[in-house]
């Protein structure tokens, strides 16, 4: 599946995978993989995009309000940003992004995450 991931991202990147193609590859079952707990074994690579099935969880821990720190619990991060309810399944796209400076917490969907300061590592969610 990884192998999978990192070609899709390598055409996203480019604008070479039309929304339709990335649709076809989602409803065949060739792209989304179960989502790990964190991001923290997958975000060396800024910019890459994975698409993973998230079950909706309000139990764990995150830190900011999109983007996220790399060891916030993706399952969590998904019900903040509002992109699965909790104990649904959705998939979503998750962005390695650049770390920024401050991680400001908010209350998103019923879910709170916390301030944090300087991290390593950081995602992004979004819709397909």
């Amino acid at each position: 599946m990884k192998v999978v991931q990192e070609l899709v991202t390598y055409f996203d990147r480019r604008g070479e995978l039309s929304p339709k193609q990335l649709r076809a590859l989602l409803d065949q079952g060739f792209l989304a993989a179960e989502a790990p707990p964190n991001m923290l074994e997958l975000c060396h690579d800024i910019g890459a995009n994975y698409y993973f099935r998230v079950r909706g969880d309000t139990e764990g821990q995150a830190w900011g309000s999109g983007p996220y720190t790399g060891d916030s619990s993706l399952a969590l991060a998904a019900v903040h940003a509002g992109l699965v309810k909790p104990n649904d399944t959705a998939v979503v796209k998750v962005t390695v992004v650049d770390p920024i400076a401050k991680y400001p917490g908010s209350i998103r969907n019923n879910v709170k995450t916390h301030d944090f300061g300087r991290y390593g590592t950081a995602f992004k969610l979004s819709a397909i």
